[in-house]
């Protein structure tokens, strides 16, 4: 298997990088797989502190890989449950931090929003286009981004899959910080070693109380979320929409 994710410790940081840079870090089930292997093996060193995710300059991750579940039905996607995955890195109990450049649509969006400090780049794009292929955000998107940004600027991303800028994503409350691009990833470096700096155990208590704030009735919206996901791979919509991203065409949606 390749190495989807590449990663190195930095002092007490345990970094892991996207490692698909001819795809633009598109997410697929084998990466997300090695990015949640490597951010538990990290949770769980005593000589780590913190991790720190990131992509590249061009790209965090512009999104999921759609080639590979643009023919899969209804059934076959409720039986994958590819994102049940995802839902370990809410379980890690060290911060994590997010060095985003560039693209972080879809899928990296909602990578991106599973960390707990997000420090971008300017000129960063994000957003959450899943409804121009005919689906909606299956990973956590239309819940996390709502409670991020409330109702009206949730909406306005998710209904029009349009993306803001980084300037724009930090006046709402999406990232933490927006620096120069070209020192971005110094930067969320430098605020790894900050909290390496902290006492371990205050920053795991921390993380935990902030994060119960939401826990309590995320996880019923992430399900219902993730019900209504795999139930649009039964329309005809979400077969045009995926199979005109795969040929590079513009989409025909008839509704059904």
């Amino acid at each position: 298997m390749p190495n989807e994710i590449l990663t190195e410790t930095i002092g007490a940081v345990g970094v892991c990088r996207l490692n698909r840079p001819d795809k633009l870090n598109a997410i697929n089930i084998p990466l997300m797989e090695q990015l949640v292997a490597a951010l538990e093996a990290f949770d769980k060193n005593p000589e780590i502190r913190c991790m720190l995710v990131a992509g590249s300059e061009r790209a965090f991750a512009a999104g999921a890989d759609i080639a590979e579940m643009a023919s899969a039905g209804m059934v076959e996607m409720y039986i994958r449950n590819q994102f049940a995955t995802w839902d370990r890195i809410g379980l890690v109990q060290k911060p994590i931090v997010a060095a985003a450049s560039g693209y972080v649509l879809g899928g990296g969006c909602e990578l991106m929003m599973n960390c707990d400090i997000i420090v971008a780049a300017e000129g960063t794009q994000f957003g959450l286009p899943e409804i121009n292929l005919g689906v909606i955000p299956g990973a956590g998107g239309t819940q996390r981004l709502t409670r991020a940004l409330g109702k009206a600027r949730a909406m306005d991303l998710i209904l029009t899959g349009r993306s803001i800028d980084a300037a724009e994503a930090l006046a709402a409350g999406l990232v933490s910080r927006v620096v120069p691009r070209e020192s971005y990833f110094d930067a969320a470096l430098q605020v790894c070693k900050d909290l390496c700096t902290k006492a371990p155990l205050a920053l795991r208590f921390a993380k935990e109380a902030v994060m119960k704030n939401y826990a309590l009735t995320l996880e019923e919206g992430i399900q219902h979320e993730r019900k209504l996901f795999y139930m649009l791979f039964g329309t005809q919509d979400q077969k045009e929409g995926m199979g005109a991203f795969v040929e590079k065409r513009k989409a025909n949606f008839a509704g059904k």
